[in-house]
């Protein structure tokens, strides 16, 4: 027995390689764990460099940009630079038909033309701290895993207000290596953030769906706003008196460009990631869930694109909802692609194979024999469900009518004494808000067909056998034409898709309204949508992976203590992180190779082939033809726009310094390659990339496109 534990033990470590461009590193760790593997491949600076609670480091100078992205400040007037993406939906929103700065761009003159932007803010990260022992002392015992969440839940509150007690800093505890570690985190969160700049789209999103998830790429995605605080240089509500934001460090700007397999580092906020999924979930996303919510998401497409080509403030409307539908649908697929190609399933049940083998010979793993069988049968009954689940997330609840009329619910559930209360001026006045964001942004006939598609498809989907249809009031509808006719009979007899009805209804809060909004026939088609999913869909998804979550939590418990020939790093959960690798390209299939740079020669070629995604400015169209680069140039002569490299990333990386060797910023982080994107589950050395816009083409385009020099003086730059 002990030989066949070596023969696949010598098997494994073919697939089981841990190489040094892989992980999502905790900059708290990385003179313990990295700071050696770093300095191999080139790095010159040190491990307290990077992250240094007792003085400035580079921590300092990285922020979380928002809800969901990551910035860095690039001038010691907290100007900061993030992706054009990233600060889209800020720019939309200062937008219109009169100044349509998505199309043309923004660019302040001076810093009293600064646009604020209320709701968005910054985080810079204090310290971070190791707290599992203070933590997991009180969950001894625990086997319920609702008692165990709200005693984590608790446990974390307190240590989170016993960090900042006196002082004006935010703190939450995260659980990590699915909930066998948790660590604290302090945070210093600022609220006056203001537009300083931004390329037109033709510049920021060159390439537009053609591009995305792809290389070679030649994209000016970069933004950038400015960080402001009060008199004391600490966070404030917006202002006018209000200064520039100080930091303690911000990233000198380094000119001399790259060259192939130098270091790179990304520092960042990267989101979400699932490293230590069994074979199990990997297979069903490869063979279910993706091509479904793929297909799903491009029929939603064909629909905005059908309003937004033909009208422009449509297009204004649904440009920021179009870029989310659309950015996970090229997303999915690239991983599906990628996860098939690397045979990730296959080489997950190779290590499932050798940690079976380890449990069932070794009996210090006693306590894990079984345990990947209860996992694999649990996932066997998730098969069944899940489609459901995200047919509702991915068909229902994209009509936006639904979304809105279930918001209207708030009201419904008051009860008739909270109308004068404090209860039911809170709910009206959140109502108001979010109904005014809602109809800003809302085109009833798009929404109209979103719905006849969406049911179409549900239906196509949806096993009644296993699940009653949520459209079971549909379900004798056979054609297309009676799909229309009946989406536009909902839309004529409701009000709620008519915006100053409904803030007629929030302004004047009185209780008829409930009568009102319960005989709108659009919240009772979604009330009962919403209902049956709750009853029929929801209750169950949920009680199967109440019952995953201990089981993976002691996988991923196990897999570190009996496969250690790895070393592990935890999942991606929107805390700091540090990712390193190299500059390369890579072959993206057979008989083709791609380069690691990319230059505006091929903007101009792209431009050439007349596709609308490819469409520049006539100045821009001059500026490259012209060929005047000024320092910003390459050695070669030419100007750089993007290079890709192996460092570890994910959604919320975008926007993320990317550093040479010294520190120093080189790029902006925007995206992964399409035949990468994969690596959420599974990180491939041979196909993972991440793209980065060169700053040198961020500078070019805001001296010499913008005229903008008075930003490139205040950034400290090394020639």
């Amino acid at each position: 027995m002990m030989r066949r534990i070596l023969i696949i033990s010598s098997f494994i470590l073919l697939t089981f390689k841990t190489y040094a461009d892989e992980g999502m590193w905790l900059p708290m760790l990385l003179k313990e764990l990295n700071e050696k593997d770093m300095k191999t491949m080139g790095m010159k600076i040190s491990a307290s460099d990077i992250y240094d609670i007792n003085k400035s480091s580079m921590k300092d100078a990285v922020v979380l940009f928002g809800r969901g992205c990551t910035g860095e400040l690039i001038s010691n007037e907290g100007l900061l630079l993030t992706n054009h993406h990233c600060g889209f939906g800020q720019i939309q929103d200062h937008s219109s038909l009169e100044n349509d700065y998505l199309k043309n761009g923004f660019w302040a003159s001076d810093r009293s033309k600064e646009l604020p932007n209320p709701g968005l803010s910054v985080t810079f990260i204090v310290r971070m701290e190791n707290v599992t022992s203070k933590v997991v002392k009180d969950l001894k015992g625990v086997t319920d895993e609702a008692m165990r969440e709200s005693l984590v839940a608790q446990l974390s509150t307190e240590i989170a207000k016993e960090a900042t007690a006196g002082t004006s800093y935010e703190a939450i505890v995260k659980p990590f290596y699915n909930g066998n570690e948790y660590y604290l985190i302090v945070m210093e969160v600022f609220k006056d953030i203001r537009l300083v700049g931004a390329p037109p789209s033709s510049i920021g999103n060159f390439g537009k769906d053609m591009d995305n998830w792809s290389w070679p790429r030649h994209t000016g995605d970069f933004s950038m706003f400015r960080i402001y605080a009060n008199k004391e240089n600490k966070p404030a509500e917006y202002s006018p008196e209000n200064v520039p934001y100080k930091p303690k460090h911000h990233f000198p700007i380094s000119l001399k460009g790259l060259k192939e397999n130098d270091f790179t580092m990304v520092y960042g906020f990267p989101a979400r990631t699932n490293e230590y999924l069994t074979s199990y979930a990997v297979d069903q996303l490869v063979s279910k869930i993706n091509p479904m919510k793929v297909d799903l998401r491009g029929k939603r497409l064909d629909v905005f694109n059908k309003y937004m080509l033909v009208d422009r403030e449509v297009f204004i409307k649904y440009a920021d909802k179009y870029s989310g539908v659309s950015n996970y649908h090229k997303k999915w697929a690239g991983e599906t692609r990628g996860l098939k190609k690397a045979d990730a399933v296959a080489k997950k049940k190779t290590i499932e194979m050798l940690f079976d083998n380890r449990v069932t010979n070794e009996p210090k793993f006693i306590a894990y024999f079984g345990l990947l069988d209860k996992i694999g049968k649990l996932y066997g009954s998730l098969e069944k469900v899940q489609p459901e689940y995200d047919l509702f997330t991915e068909a229902l609840l994209t009509v936006e009518i639904f979304r809105q009329a279930n918001s209207l619910k708030a009201i419904v559930d008051l009860k008739a004494e909270d109308f004068s209360g404090q209860k039911g001026k809170d709910v009206f006045t959140n109502l108001k808000s979010s109904s005014a964001d809602f109809y800003k942004n809302y085109h009833a006939p798009l929404d109209q067909d979103i719905l006849v598609e969406m049911i179409a498809n549900y239906l196509k989907y949806s096993k009644e056998d296993v699940y009653p249809s949520i459209f079971r009031g549909f379900s004798s509808i056979a054609s297309e034409q009676e799909l229309k006719e009946e989406a536009l009979k909902l839309f004529q007899n409701s009000l709620i898709d008519n915006g100053e009805e409904v803030m007629k209804w929030l302004e004047n809060p009185d209780t008829s309204i409930v009568s009102k909004i319960k005989n709108d026939v659009a919240y009772q088609a979604a009330t009962f949508y919403f209902n049956q999913f709750k009853s029929k869909v929801q209750k169950e998804f949920t009680s199967i992976n109440a019952q995953l979550i201990p089981l993976n939590r002691q996988y991923v418990e196990a897999i570190r203590l009996v496969l250690p020939e790895k070393k592990y790093y935890p999942d991606a959960n929107q805390s700091l992180r540090v990712t390193f690798g190299k500059t390369e390209g890579y072959k993206p299939g057979d008989a083709s190779k791609y380069n690691w740079f990319t230059t505006t020669d091929g903007i101009l070629e792209k431009n050439n082939t007349g596709h609308i995604d490819y469409s520049i400015e006539p100045r821009m169209f001059e500026l490259l033809k012209n060929k005047d680069y000024g320092r910003y140039a390459d050695k070669d002569g030419s100007l750089h726009t993007c290079f890709a490299a192996s460092n570890h990333t994910t959604g919320g990386n975008s926007g993320s310094p990317v550093l040479n060797a010294k520190g120093h910023l080189i790029g902006t982080n925007f995206d992964r390659n399409w035949e990468g994107t994969m690596s959420d589950v599974y990180y491939d050395i041979n196909q993972v990339r991440n793209i980065v816009l060169d700053v040198r083409y961020t500078l070019w385009v805001i001296d010499k496109y913008a005229k903008a020099g008075h930003l490139i003086q205040e950034m400290t730059i090394i020639e």
